[in-house]
């Protein structure tokens, strides 16, 4: 999983280390479980030695610690872009909404095996990183709950409207249409979901205007 940009020198070689072992980690955990998964394992995936893994992080728990940390900051950074995007081109709250869901579906065609892990583990409440889970899952959402509290504002949207209840149902919708694409529909394309999703969005799966 990349990120957009690296330091110069040592910290640049580290985080191109880091990367490998959060590809090799998730893809594993993703095969076999959390438990199942060793270190050595993830090393051997990394192509680094085992020693480099507890150099980068104290231990297997850590490290997927900071592999949800990771993967859900990208998903909440390219939420955010997303949404500041369409305020430049002056598009309305409903179209920042939709640039969202785009993004995150986006976000999930890219990363599939991380949006698995990530969905089954907000279900487990005897995970030593729960805690951190619900930070990070609460940092993504918060974005999507900005823009609609200034849609409320602004009067684009009803002013009955459950801001954060509705933020999170946004964020689920497209987490879990999004798996049942990638692994039920894999022949539609990106644009047909996003379209699907889009018409759920603005209130039109009737059918009507």
């Amino acid at each position: 999983m990349e990120r957009s940009s690296t330091t110069p020198g040592g910290s640049a070689r580290r985080e191109a280390t880091r990367q490998k072992l959060y590809e090799a980690a998730v893809t594993l955990i993703a095969e076999q479980g959390f438990s199942a998964t060793t270190v050595d394992e993830i090393a051997e995936r990394a192509g680094v030695a085992k020693g480099t893994v507890y150099y980068n992080f104290a231990s297997k728990s850590v490290l997927f610690e900071e592999l949800l940390r990771h993967g859900v900051g990208l998903l909440t950074a390219s939420l955010r872009e997303a949404a500041e995007r369409t305020e430049q081109e002056g598009g309305s709250k409903v179209d920042a909404l939709d640039a969202m869901i785009r993004a995150g579906l986006v976000f999930i065609d890219r990363y599939p095996a991380f949006t698995q892990l990530y969905v089954a583990e907000l279900w487990r409440t005897n995970r030593a990183w729960q805690s951190t889970l619900m930070v990070v899952r609460q940092q993504a959402v918060a974005v999507v709950e900005g823009v609609l509290s200034d849609g409320v504002a602004a009067g684009e949207f009803s002013e009955e409207i459950d801001v954060p209840l509705t933020a999170a149902a946004l964020v689920g919708m497209v987490l879990v249409a999004a798996l049942d694409w990638k692994s039920f529909q894999p022949e539609r394309s990106l644009d047909d979901v996003h379209a699907a999703l889009s018409r759920l969005l603005q209130g039109r799966v009737s059918g009507r205007g």
